[in-house]
């Protein structure tokens, strides 16, 4: 007779899988676009920029991380505000910009479900894990151990799943919990027919996020731990801290001293964590949700509602918990995303003077204290008009010596890498971009459907940008010698044009750029 297979190596039921992987087409994009983002390296300027775009590409995710730069946790150092996404991954840190957009796209995509109250309740454990994995990470014997704040943000994914698609099952296995006979693993397999475990990782192989990850999530035996063997045995004891830890601390009253000990007594050694430090980290993980919470004027503590007495999964009646109740970023998604201050017809934000303002001044501040490359530097020039003038496209055009022609480098906005790709053109020509060049004369087009303007744009730009009607053409000429140029545009018209003092920030936005290109400052 043979004996069955332990709960954690049972196949997911594959109903309950292909309906949260296939059918569930919200559930599909998300796991899209998080795996887009595991996978981003941090390699130089690369991997930076490609973290930039995929943020860029989000509206509402741009917003929200430029929300969390802009908090005096981050921003105490320069008092400048970060109006850039480049700017606000130089302040942050790469990882903790990747790791808080996968928060965020997990919220944006869950916490609206009918049953907010559990989803929310999840989602704090979630997001709370993640912020402990990052504090442990400073401890980390071993590089690039950013893994474990990922890791930790997806270790409570099947509950927080089963909690916004399968609700009644979800009620059901915590029933079981709570009558103290069954743990989290029995009661999700005697339910589901799947642990939490193995479904959090089938959901993530279907999702093909990086098995270094996905390993990392797998159970821990119990009892106190022996120090781990190599790299990924430490990644798994702490996405299994971290998330134990972040049960403690968002649950009624919080992390007690008795968390502590017992957190210290099965893990303190493998960690090589004394019990001061054990104590640090939460409290650290607890302060980056209440400096952000404070910072956005909202009641409620890192608790959040588990801090109520009650069952913490109860649904409000009135459409449940308030914003106030949520942690950091938790707290940030359930703002109004729209937070902006207006926009013109054609797009162009109605504070685009103050925006092009503070993008200015990051500059300005970037170059005299000698941090930005010329790459960093151009990027952010990008990036803070796109934004700032409410472009659809953006791109800057350099010489390219070998095939003589001036060729896009990077760009953002609708349709990029096609139009990227698309946008070259030669040397020599008489056609407007050719005329700016020459003159070395900025271009602000608010009609570009005017015959006079529609006779001078060459062919290559009717057929890749048909449906421009209105752009800018900054050329990049340092001592006569034409380097490229930067341009931007809409599919909307700008009769409100751009008035002088936008002009002058536009050009001071450029003059950086030539300053960093001149010959004498490279």
């Amino acid at each position: 007779m043979s004996s069955s297979p332990p709960p954690e190596d049972r196949p997911v039921r594959a109903y309950l899988l292909k309906k949260l992987c296939s059918e569930d087409e919200g559930l599909f994009a998300l796991g899209v676009s998080i795996a887009r983002v595991v996978q981003m390296a941090d390699s130089d300027d690369q991997g930076t920029q490609s973290l930039a775009y995929h943020v860029l590409s989000d509206v509402a995710l741009t917003q929200k991380i430029l929300r969390l730069a802009n908090t005096p946790q981050y921003r105490q150092a320069s008092g400048a505000p970060v109006t850039t996404i480049s700017h606000a991954i130089s302040l942050l840190g790469f990882d903790n910009v990747k790791t808080t957009a996968l928060a965020m796209l997990l919220v944006d995509t869950l916490a609206n479900s009918k049953h907010a109250q559990s989803v929310r309740v999840e989602l704090e454990a979630a997001l709370c894990a993640s912020l402990v994995g990052r504090e442990l990470a400073r401890y980390s014997p071993y590089q690039k151990a950013e893994e474990a704040a990922i890791g930790a943000l997806f270790k409570n994914l099947g509950p927080l799943l089963i909690a916004s698609r399968e609700h009644e099952r979800f009620r059901e296995i915590n029933a079981l919990i709570a009558a103290g006979q069954h743990t989290p693993a029995q009661a999700s397999q005697m339910i589901l027919g799947s642990t939490y475990d193995t479904l959090t990782a089938a959901v993530l192989r279907e999702w093909k996020i990086p098995d270094v990850i996905v390993r990392a999530l797998a159970p821990l035996p119990g009892g106190t731990l022996r120090p781990p063997a190599d790299r990924n045995e430490w990644i798994r004891q702490v996405v299994t801290f971290s998330l134990e830890a972040a049960r403690a601390l968002t649950r009624a009253g919080g992390a007690s001293a008795e968390d502590v000990r017992l957190l210290h007594q099965r893990f303190g050694a493998a960690l090589g964590l004394e019990r001061e430090q054990v104590s640090k980290v939460l409290t650290a993980a607890r302060g980056s949700m209440d400096a952000l919470l404070n910072s956005m004027q909202l009641d409620g503590g890192a608790g959040g509602v588990a801090s109520a007495p009650g069952d913490p999964y109860a649904e409000a009646g009135n459409g449940g918990a308030a914003a106030g109740t949520l942690p950091s970023v938790l707290a940030l998604a359930s703002l109004d995303a729209g937070a902006q201050e207006g926009a013109y017809p054609s797009g162009k934000p109605y504070d685009a003077r103050e925006q092009l303002l503070a993008g200015v001044q990051a500059l300005t501040e970037m170059r005299v204290q000698g941090k930005a490359r010329v790459n960093e530097l151009i990027q952010q020039v990008l990036e803070t008009l796109y934004r700032s003038m409410g472009f659809r496209f953006a791109t800057v055009c350099l010489k390219d010596a070998r095939s003589g022609q001036f060729r896009a480098r990077i760009a953002l906005g609708d349709k990029v890498q096609q139009r990227q790709d698309g946008f070259v053109f030669p040397q020599q020509g008489k056609d407007l971009f050719h005329l700016a060049l020459d003159n070395d004369a900025d271009l602000m087009i608010a009609d570009a459907s005017a015959a006079k303007i529609r006779d001078l744009l060459p062919p290559w730009h009717l057929a890749l940008l048909p449906d421009a009607r209105s752009f800018i053409v900054l050329p990049l000429v340092v001592q006569g010698v034409q380097l490229g140029l930067f341009y931007a545009d809409r599919a909307q018209p700008a009769p409100e044009g751009v008035p002088p003092d936008e002009t002058s920030l536009i050009r001071a936005l450029k003059a950086q750029v030539l300053a960093a290109l001149s010959p004498e400052t490279r």
